[in-house]
């Protein structure tokens, strides 16, 4: 039932009549995109970037417009300014659970660095590091060759190419954390006891994507993705002797509107134990004159690490697990958006263990570098002997 509603308001929103204006924020950074459908993740300049940004482009020394170069080490032209970039996110939780202190109060949810540019025209690079409190580390690194794009081709430590939401940038998601869904099912805090909130949704590996058939008002009606990852998440060797394997393939039959469908076989090790992760979405998502709509119901089959008895060499549990969300954006005012979601996972695929959240989410964005956030949740959560439970955050961005 919860994915015939979702369906039935995808369908009602792509017909709602275009509105007479935009309500999107004067100012509101445009996302940058390497294709049509699924890009990495919006980073821009804020306050202090830009400005370092505009420094670098006057003095830089680029000959570009040139002739063709000619290839090799000793070449140290034709590459464009690097451009720096950076934001944080602070955050403020109350809750009345029980066992839970009243929320973690006050805390650093994220701080970013990043820099970007290309070498040769064709040759795009970005490195990203972040802390959480007292965790530093990398979050990507890559190089990707993107003269054709019909095809492009990315090596390093990226977002895997499974969900909507998993790409997108804490900025961007509209409400104040990513759904149960995207951090349970594509990496994040994954399910079966693996990687560390500090992934999100990344590995590292190849990559291949590109858009197809341009249509007459110049968005493309295709879009594909297939990477060949470790498995193991960021900044970790590989454990096994497997290679996982994650894709999508997408369709846009009118601009603004998506349909994907995405897939990913792999396994985990740790600890001497190696499980299975064989996992699908589908989703949706429309985005039409500062209206939003993006919704994915997510399948995984394969045990969790817990699961495991060494002694017996058997497994408990069901060994499934299985998501959905539905989020609404509704423009209100030039600076206003406020964001109705449904999320819903269930641990072992089965009723007896879902916890779902009912969140309303206003999101104030007084400039283009600065947006304040307050999110109300209602939690139902079967897991639990007090099952309801209220949350309340409020989260500050400050891009620098």
């Amino acid at each position: 039932m919860n994915k015939l509603f979702s369906l039935a308001v995808v369908a009602s929103l792509a017909t709602m009549p275009a509105m007479a204006m935009n309500n999107e924020p004067e100012g509101t950074p445009k996302e940058k995109k390497t294709v049509d459908f699924a890009s990495d993740e919006n980073l821009e300049a804020g306050f202090v970037t830009e400005a370092l940004n505009n420094a670098i482009e006057n003095t830089w020394e680029s000959d570009n417009d040139q002739d063709k170069p000619k290839l090799g080490p000793s070449l140290t032209q034709f590459a464009s300014a690097p451009k720096f970039g950076g934001f944080f996110v602070g955050k403020y939780a109350y809750s009345d659970k029980d066992g839970d202190h009243n929320g973690t109060g006050f805390s650093q949810r994220v701080i970013r660095a990043y820099v970007d540019g290309t070498i040769l025209k064709d040759f795009a690079y970005r490195i990203q590091v972040q802390t959480n409190n007292q965790a530093f580390h990398m979050k990507d690194f890559f190089v990707e060759w993107r003269k054709y794009k019909e095809f492009y081709v990315k090596v390093g430590q990226f977002k895997r190419a499974f969900g909507f939401e998993n790409p997108m940038n804490p900025w961007d998601v509209g409400y104040g954390d990513y759904s149960q869904m995207t951090k349970k099912l594509t990496g994040h805090n994954d399910f079966i006891g693996a990687e560390s909130g500090s992934n999100g949704g990344r590995d590292q590996g190849i990559q291949i994507q590109g858009d197809l058939f341009p249509a007459k008002d110049g968005h493309r009606y295709v879009h594909y993705q297939l990477m060949l990852s470790n498995g193991q998440g960021i900044n970790t060797a590989d454990a096994n002797s497997h290679k996982d394997v994650t894709g999508t393939l997408q369709i846009q039959p009118i601009k603004g509107v998506t349909l994907g469908v995405f897939g990913w076989t792999g396994d985990f090790t740790s600890n001497g134990v190696t499980v299975n992760r064989n996992r699908y979405i589908i989703g949706a998502k429309v985005e039409q004159n500062g209206w939003v709509l993006r919704t994915e119901y997510g399948h995984s089959t394969g045990h969790k690490i817990a699961d495991y008895n060494a002694e017996t060499k058997t497994w408990k549990g069901t060994g499934r697990a299985d998501a959905m969300y539905a989020t609404l954006g509704v423009p209100v005012a030039p600076w206003l958006k406020i964001f109705f979601t449904y999320d819903n996972y269930r641990d072992n695929g089965q009723w007896n263990t879902a916890k779902t959240i009912y969140s309303i989410t206003p999101n104030i964005r007084l400039h283009k570098n600065l947006m304040f956030q307050l999110q109300y949740n209602y939690n139902h959560d079967r897991n639990l002997a007090n099952r309801n439970y209220n949350e309340i955050w409020a989260e500050t961005y400050v891009r620098f």
